[in-house]
């Protein structure tokens, strides 16, 4: 357990960031399963493309492998 002050803050962050990106990832995992399903519906789709560029932009996922998941999904269409 850290003893200075900013150390201690640092650690609330990365607890509470973990927490976040854990929730933001399963979710994305999820959503990106139903869509690479053959029975996908078009919301199920554009729901989890909205889900793979905003996890891009927010630095959970890379760029690349952002664009590698839409276009597995553009695929499956």
């Amino acid at each position: 357990m850290p003893k200075i002050a900013s150390a201690k803050k640092n650690m609330r962050k990365a607890r509470a960031a973990t927490v976040r990106n854990r929730a933001q990832r399963a979710a994305l995992r999820t959503a990106l399963k139903k869509a690479k399903t053959g029975a996908a519906t078009p919301a199920e789709k554009k729901t989890a493309e909205q889900l793979v560029d905003r996890a891009a932009r927010k630095g959970l996922v890379h760029k690349n492998a952002a664009a590698r998941h839409k276009s597995q999904i553009a695929r499956k269409g």
